[in-house]
C-alpha cells in the first residue's frame, strides 16, 4: 500500500511540477461585472486557453502567474458553443503546457486538475476519469449545441477551476476544465481532433464558423441486416426538420433515418455536430438514409449558421 501511494505521489507532484507554471489566475471586469477564473499557457508567444464562460463580456483583463509574473491579457477569439477562448498575454516567455489527446482517455484513469478555485492560486487536486461521452449543453443567443465527449471527473473542482487544465499521468493538458455539475462531479471539456479545430479557428479568425443544415435528430438502433452491412448500430431519426433550410431544400423528412454525412457514420448527433464546422460551409454534403425501407441519397449545401434569416 506504501508503495502504490508512493507511486500515486510521484505522478501527481510531477504533473503538478510540470503545469503549475503554466497555469494562471485570471480577474476579468466586462459588461456583466467582475469574475475570476483560470488559464493554461499553451504557445511560447503568450497565448491561454480558457473557458469562454470565464472572459464572456470581456475584452481584457489581468493574468498572474506562478512565478509571481502579473500581465494584461487580450481575448482573442471565444466560442460559447465550444466553451472554449483563446487568449493573448502581454508577455511572452511563460511555461507552456502540452496538448493531449482526450480520445485517449479511459474510464478510471488518474487525471489532475490544476487551477485556482476561490481565488487559492495554484491549487492541484486528483482523481480519476468517472466516465466519457458525457454531453453538456451550451448557448449562444438563441443558439443551443451540446458540447461532445465531455470528460467526467471526481477531481475536486470548484469555482475559479473554469479554464484551467485537466491533464492525465503525463501532464499532457487533455481537457479544459469548464463546471461543477454537483458535489464530487466536475467536467472538462476534451482537447481532441475537434477542439482542436476550434482553438485553431480561435487563433487564426477569433470566431469559429459553423455550418447550418436545418435538422434535428436522435439515435435509433438499425436492424441486424443493415448495422452488418453499414458496420454501425444505429442511425440518425429525423424529428426536426426547418422549413426552408439546407436539409429540407435537399429533401430530408420527418422519419428519415440518416445512415451517413460526407462518408462519415452518423450514430449521434454530436457526429453531425463536428460535420458542421467551417469547411462544410457551401460545400456540397452527401447524406445517405433510409426511408421506408429504401437506401436513399440527397446531397445538401449547408450555409453558415447566424446568416440566414
Amino acid at each position: 500500500m506504501t508503495e502504490a501511494m508512493d507511486a500515486y505521489s510521484r505522478i501527481v507532484t510531477t504533473v503538478a511540477d510540470r503545469l503549475l507554471p503554466s497555469v494562471a489566475a485570471l480577474s476579468v471586469r466586462g459588461r456583466r461585472g467582475t469574475g475570476a477564473g483560470s488559464a493554461v499557457a499553451f504557445t511560447e508567444d503568450g497565448f491561454l486557453l480558457t473557458s469562454a464562460h470565464v472572459v464572456a463580456g470581456a475584452e481584457h483583463g489581468m493574468a498572474a502567474f506562478a512565478d509571481g509574473r502579473s500581465t494584461r491579457f487580450t481575448v482573442v477569439g471565444a466560442d460559447p458553443l465550444s466553451d472554449l477562448a483563446v487568449l493573448r498575454a502581454d508577455t511572452a516567455g511563460v511555461a507552456t503546457a502540452e496538448l493531449g489527446d482526450a480520445d485517449e482517455l479511459r474510464i478510471g484513469q488518474l487525471v489532475i486538475a490544476v487551477g485556482n478555485p476561490m481565488g487559492l492560486a495554484g491549487s492541484v487536486t486528483a482523481g480519476v476519469v468517472s466516465g466519457l461521452g458525457r454531453s453538456l449543453p451550451a448557448r449562444d443567443g438563441r443558439h443551443v449545441r451540446l458540447i461532445d465527449d465531455v470528460i467526467q471527473t471526481d477531481a475536486a473542482l470548484n469555482p475559479g477551476n473554469s479554464g484551467g487544465a485537466l491533464a492525465d499521468s503525463n501532464g499532457r493538458v487533455v481537457g479544459v476544465n469548464t463546471a461543477v455539475a454537483g458535489y464530487g462531479l466536475g467536467l472538462a471539456v476534451p482537447i481532441n481532433a475537434t477542439t482542436r479545430r476550434i482553438i485553431a479557428d480561435l487563433l487564426t479568425e477569433g470566431e469559429v464558423r459553423r455550418a447550418y443544415l436545418g435538422v434535428a435528430g436522435m439515435p435509433v438502433p438499425l436492424a441486424p441486416p443493415l448495422a452488418e452491412r453499414f458496420g454501425q448500430s444505429e442511425g440518425l431519426r429525423v424529428v426536426e426538420v426547418v422549413p426552408d433550410s439546407p436539409a429540407g431544400v435537399a429533401g430530408i423528412y420527418l422519419g428519415d433515418v440518416l445512415l451517413s454525412a460526407g462518408g462519415e457514420k452518423l450514430t449521434s448527433m454530436q457526429v453531425m455536430q463536428r460535420l458542421m464546422l467551417g469547411p462544410a460551409i457551401g460545400s456540397r454534403l452527401q447524406i445517405t438514409l433510409l426511408r421506408k425501407g429504401a437506401l436513399v441519397d440527397v446531397v445538401t449545401v449547408p450555409t453558415r449558421l447566424g446568416t440566414r434569416s
